[in-house]
């Protein structure tokens, strides 16, 4: 009888696929790259395949840089990979998932906050009526 267990388990991580953010960059200038990888390992190791990048420091036009091969990213779905909530939130931005609710909650609080802080300002300029 021939063992074959210890070929199987050799090529067998645990887990599932996930595509999630991989940190890159230098010192106070991080750098992510949207990675497949085996939930199992760490953030920043081996994985299958690289399918975006983003930038999240502004560039001279205040935008935040964002790169995504959305045909690899369906095929990693259509696979049975799972999105984490970050890359969830960026796919979402970028129109390929529905906006993620705590996006549109963060942007109704900002919009709040700036309008108060319009009309508090505008309040110190004129109280010498």
């Amino acid at each position: 009888m021939v063992h074959l267990a210890h070929l199987l388990m050799k090529n067998y991580h645990g887990g599932h696929v996930a595509i999630r953010m991989a940190l890159g960059g230098c010192a106070n200038r991080p750098f992510f790259c949207i990675v497949a990888a085996y939930n199992k390992r760490a953030r920043d190791s081996k994985y299958l395949e690289q399918v975006g990048c983003y930038d999240p420091l502004p560039n001279s036009h205040n935008e935040k840089l964002v790169g995504l091969n959305i045909e690899r990213i369906k095929h990693w779905i259509g696979c049975g990979a799972h999105v984490t909530k970050p890359v969830e939130k960026l796919l979402g931005l970028s129109g390929f998932f529905p906006l993620h609710p705590m996006t549109i909650t963060n942007a109704e609080r900002l919009r709040k906050r700036r309008a108060l802080k319009a009309i508090a300002a505008s309040e110190e300029e004129t109280p010498g009526d």
